[in-house]
């Protein structure tokens, strides 16, 4: 039985030198050209993941998922009846960072990269059923195809992009989580924020304090896909 190198002994080899220059390219990338449209379709897949987490921390919690919108100005509503209202609430932000993690790590394999298209893929054709405007329905399309042909490439050709598609819209949804929740929450008050509905059932903090706590929390995720990510291809 391998035991993983979590004190990162020897770091970094071949892999974790890619894997860290990888992510800072990605990282360079997303920033300068995050004002521009090309970055909109991952913006928005990062929006279909938040208000994803709201409908699966609904479920988990036995109430039921009425329907789910994804806007094009990068906003987005789930609509739930039932459930633990305090677990729904803070699921968009945190939800939508922990999968920005998982899919991170699962860049490091093939294999994981493959189950987690495929399982990306298995979501979005599941909202289509929910999906309660075109601009939802369309990047639920959209990007079935998109990883349609991403996997095509990877079986069939040459071009062996998959985990690397895997990586940057798992760095994409890091970054995007951490600047919405400082943007939504932090900065500006949006009065129907999830953070400020959240101060009403849990008093102890504003709206804008819990939008430190998730965005710190958000923040951690990050780092811990670095280390992880490290500690797996050591």
């Amino acid at each position: 039985m391998v035991t993983p190198n979590w004190e990162l002994q020897g770091c970094c080899n071949r892999n974790q030198n890619a894997f860290l220059i990888t992510i800072g390219i990605f990282t360079v990338v997303i920033l300068l050209l995050w004002r521009t449209f090309l970055l909109t379709p991952f913006k928005l897949i990062t929006v279909f993941l938040h208000e994803a987490s709201h409908a699966v921390a609904c479920k988990l919690t036995c109430g039921d998922v009425e329907g789910m919108e994804v806007n094009a100005n990068e906003g987005g509503s789930t609509t739930t009846r039932g459930g633990i209202y305090w677990l729904i609430l803070p699921a968009g932000y945190l939800g939508s960072s922990f999968w920005g993690m998982a899919l991170i790590l699962a860049s490091t394999n093939l294999l994981t990269a493959r189950i987690a298209a495929a399982g990306l893929g298995l979501a979005l054709f599941i909202v289509l059923f929910i999906a309660k405007n075109w601009t939802l329905r369309g990047l639920c399309i959209g990007f079935i195809v998109f990883l349609a042909i991403i996997w095509v490439l990877q079986e069939l050709t040459t071009v062996k992009i998959l985990r690397y598609v895997i990586l940057f819209i798992g760095v994409m949804n890091s970054l995007f989580s951490v600047y919405d929740i400082y943007d939504d929450l932090i900065s500006r008050r949006v009065h129907s924020s999830d953070a400020e509905k959240f101060a009403e059932i849990c008093p102890c903090c504003t709206g804008c304090g819990w939008g430190v706590i998730w965005g710190m929390i958000s923040f951690m995720f990050l780092c811990a896909s670095l280390y992880l990510g490290l500690v797996i291809l050591s």
